[in-house]
């Protein structure tokens, strides 16, 4: 029933941030792979996965971390018949770095760039991969941003899981603190298992009061990132 893909193979220092800020990722079209290594890496992405998988009852083995986390790999699987999947690590904003000029996700770079892996999987790439989604979980930085800058949020990466075939999606509206961002998703799946028939809205609601009850959460930078779009967003 579950997926994930996260915690991809980065050089860079970990970072509290889901999010970056370097010149240029994109160089002659395809994704510089030097410049994709020197990403931080984000170690806890981990452990939030296996803990949602946990909580779902899935099995290790529909965790790909590290070396597993491939754009190639997110390509050839069959994701028809997946009811949630979730993606924890950086995301990439449209207009923000040179040559990117759509939203995407950051993925374990290959040791090779090709047209079919450049360790980013794009929106457009999105939208080739065929979906029968009752959740898409991107845990990352700006996941709402639109295609262009300045755009309506849902033409970004929402928008393209859409087309795939997801029905709703959990997206960010800013940079994530990435401990917080564990929190908040995980603590969706442990209210679900809780209680199964309420609305995945009102799991969402539940998570944030929990943070927002917390002293070291309490601020809305760590706990309101987060909204649902699709099915079931007013659903409680």
């Amino acid at each position: 029933p579950f997926v994930g893909f996260g915690d991809p193979i980065l050089d860079g220092k970990p970072s509290p941030l889901r999010g970056l800020s370097i010149v240029s990722v994109y160089e002659g079209g395809d994704a510089n792979i030097k410049a994709l290594r020197r990403l931080p890496r984000l170690p806890n992405t981990s452990e939030e996965l296996k803990r949602i998988g946990r909580l779902l009852g899935a099995d290790e083995d529909s965790i790909y971390l590290r070396e597993q986390a491939t754009e190639n790999r997110v390509k050839s699987m069959d994701l028809s018949k997946v009811r949630v999947i979730a993606f924890a690590t950086h995301g990439l904003i449209s207009g923000e770095f040179k040559g990117l000029s759509e939203p995407a996700l950051v993925l374990t770079p290959p040791l090779l760039s090709n047209e079919n892996d450049d360790g980013i999987l794009t929106a457009s790439e999105i939208t080739q991969l065929r979906l029968d989604t009752d959740w898409i979980i991107l845990s990352a930085c700006n996941t709402a941003a639109g295609i262009e800058p300045g755009a309506d949020g849902l033409s970004g990466l929402a928008r393209s899981f859409f087309y795939a075939g997801a029905r709703s999606l959990l997206v960010s509206h800013w940079p994530v603190e990435s401990r917080a961002s564990a929190e908040l998703t995980t603590g969706i799946f442990e209210s679900l298992k809780k209680n199964k028939h309420i609305g995945k809205s009102e799991v969402l609601r539940r998570s944030m009061l929990s943070m927002a009850s917390k002293k070291s959460t309490s601020h809305p930078v760590f706990w309101a990132p987060f909204s649902l779009v699709g099915l079931g967003a007013s659903q409680r």
